[in-house]
């Protein structure tokens, strides 16, 4: 099994910028379509950001242009710049270990105006 762990969430101001990481108890290479969504209160679960079994990488239209998701070997990152009040929400990774999804406990960012 694997286990994810989100951090660098917290409160911003909006127009500021913050830096998620995820962290695998596993080398995160060994996990699969990795990609952060993020549930907003009263919300459904958005995906936010992946990166594909080829490297391609992809983002909800609404964070295109502000956000950039990258990884190295030990790590996924979610770098979130000009954040508004609407990206206030709950943070998580996720992925494939073989042919099981695996979610982090997720990490709140709050952005206010």
């Amino acid at each position: 099994q694997v286990q994810l762990v989100e951090s660098g969430g917290g409160l911003v101001q909006a127009g500021g910028s913050l830096r998620l990481s995820c962290a695998a108890s596993r080398n995160i290479n060994s996990i699969s379509d990795v990609a952060w969504s993020r549930q907003a209160p009263g919300k459904q679960r958005e995906l936010v950001a992946g990166i594909g079994v080829r490297g391609n990488k992809h983002y909800a239209d609404s964070v295109k242009g502000r956000f950039t998701v990258s990884r190295d070997n030990r790590k996924l990152y979610l770098q979130m710049n000009e954040l508004t009040p609407e990206d206030t929400a709950v943070y998580y990774c996720h992925g494939k270990y073989g042919t099981v999804s695996v979610w982090g406990q997720g990490t709140q960012v709050t952005v206010s105006s």
